[in-house]
């Protein structure tokens, strides 16, 4: 594939990434219009890529920015925000040596080559969270959590839950049963051929059972659904080849291959028992995120995805921290139908032909029938190619009809997250943060979920500018 080398119009949410964020400790956040809802009472989490250049040196990938989180607690009509990196071994080391030593996800790593070989990746810890009843965990793709503070985000350091190794991979999209507290997680772990290793945890994170499952080749997946009782996995055609990686000549990502050829890979899991109900095959595509499953009335699998043609988001998402994007890889919202018990999907259509990406559903909806899809969007009219997602909306699965909301020229939001009213529960708020690049400034906005596309209801200030994430949770205060 070849790609542009000619130069583009920086954007102005290109300065987001302009310099390292600054942290700051507990701030009272200035509400800049509106009121804060009565019945908002807990904390927003959000973790994402913040530091991508030391020494002069370029991480080379969104996804291999030393991950911060965002904490905004809101007590009382008012909210207090703090801001902190996750404070990894590999991010204390870059911080002594004042330069980058390690390789990640999108990056082999610097210097001389004979030195390369051995070195293991950087848990960044920067990609997602989930907050349990006395810890916040900071979650990577390829090693285990850190846990934090609640309050402080004060780093505690790598956390095994119980039962994982130094070494072992634990996904950034556990799935959390909100009926039981159940947690679901999965982690591949690369050998001759790959492993899927599955684990079920209780609500304080603690594994109490383990999987593991043979997989064709060595597949990369992102992703996996929680519907009733079933966990869903679907493995799209990429395959690595080992020994450029293992040589340290190629990053991880880029040591994969798109062979469409074979296909989507179905596997479907009894949840109670972590084994294996079917395997089925599909047509090829590639997806980063689910929105979510659930069980219809006819035992029905139903999956809403985020669905590209390929591989391609994987180089955009490497432009992004650049300032200035070259390749246009759309995700459309998807929905289908797959038959748990054959593993074959039966019925599989757009739902809507709509730019988008990190899809979420209401928490108190994961793995069951959810009529609201909350999401990132292009605004309408957007080069994919130059631009960021500029606008949040919600699809009804019901209607067919979206709704967005208008954040004003130059403003880029994050992933929308649902959080129902604490007094209400027919309330529900959507919260995001904002990125205004004509002020180069952050916010916290407030949205009622109702009515998305009127103005905020609530506007608050940060200290400093907070880079593009990738997810967060909401913690209801208890």
């Amino acid at each position: 594939m070849v790609f542009s080398t000619q130069p583009t119009q920086a954007k102005a949410w290109a300065k987001a990434f302009a310099h390292p964020p600054t942290e700051f400790g507990s701030t009272p956040l200035p509400i800049l219009s509106g009121a804060i809802p009565t019945g908002l009472r807990g904390t927003l989490y959000r973790n994402g890529p913040a530091r991508f250049e030391r020494g002069g040196q370029r991480m080379n990938h969104w996804i291999d920015g030393d991950g911060a989180v965002l904490g905004v607690h809101f007590r009382n009509q008012e909210a207090t925000g703090v801001y902190r990196y996750v404070q990894t071994v590999g991010y204390q080391a870059e911080e002594k040596a004042g330069k980058l030593i390690f390789g990640g996800y999108g990056m082999t790593p610097p210097g001389d080559m004979w030195k390369r070989f051995g070195m293991e990746l950087k848990n960044a810890a920067n990609t997602s969270v989930i907050a349990l009843p006395d810890k916040l965990l900071a979650m990577w793709e390829g090693g285990p959590p850190h846990a934090l503070d609640l309050q402080t985000l004060k780093t505690f350091g790598l956390d095994t839950l119980g039962k994982l190794k130094a070494s072992s991979a634990y996904s950034a999209h556990p799935k959390r049963d909100p009926q039981t507290g159940e947690i679901y997680n999965y982690g591949i772990s690369y050998g001759k051929e790959g492993v899927l290793n599955l684990f079920k945890s209780d609500r304080t994170g603690q594994i109490l059972q383990q999987a593991a499952i043979a997989l064709d080749g060595l597949p990369f997946f992102h992703d996996f659904v929680l519907a009733g009782r079933y966990l869903v996995f679907f493995i799209p055609p990429l395959r690595m080849n080992p020994l450029p990686f293992m040589a340290k000549q190629k990053s991880f990502s880029d040591s994969f291959s798109w062979v469409p050829n074979k296909g989507t890979q179905i596997l479907v899991i009894d949840r109670a028992t972590l084994e294996v109900v079917s395997r089925g095959e599909a047509e090829p595509w590639f997806q980063w995120h689910f929105s979510n499953g659930y069980l219809d009335a006819s035992g029905t699998v139903v999956v809403d995805v985020v669905r590209y043609e390929d591989f391609r988001s994987h180089q955009y998402f490497r432009e992004i921290p650049t300032g200035q994007t070259e390749t246009a890889a759309k995700g459309s919202l998807w929905q289908l139908r797959l038959n748990p018990q054959t593993g074959k999907i039966t019925e599989m259509y757009e739902v809507l032909d709509r730019g988008c990406e990190f899809p979420t559903v209401a928490s108190e909806q994961v793995g069951q029938a959810s009529r609201f899809t909350y999401l990132l969007l292009y605004r309408s009219g957007a080069d994919l190619k130059q631009d960021l997602w500029g606008t949040i909306g919600r699809f009804d699965h019901q209607t067919g009809r979206l709704m967005e909301a208008n954040l004003g020229e130059n403003c880029y939001p994050v992933e929308p997250i649902y959080v129902r009213d604490a007094s209400n529960p027919e309330q529900g708020w959507v919260l995001t943060v904002v990125f205004d690049g004509d002020r180069d400034k952050s916010e916290v906005w407030i949205f009622d979920a109702a009515h998305l596309d009127a103005e905020p209801i609530c506007r608050l200030a940060l200290p400093s500018t907070v880079p593009f994430g990738f997810h967060g949770t909401w913690k209801t205060e208890a």
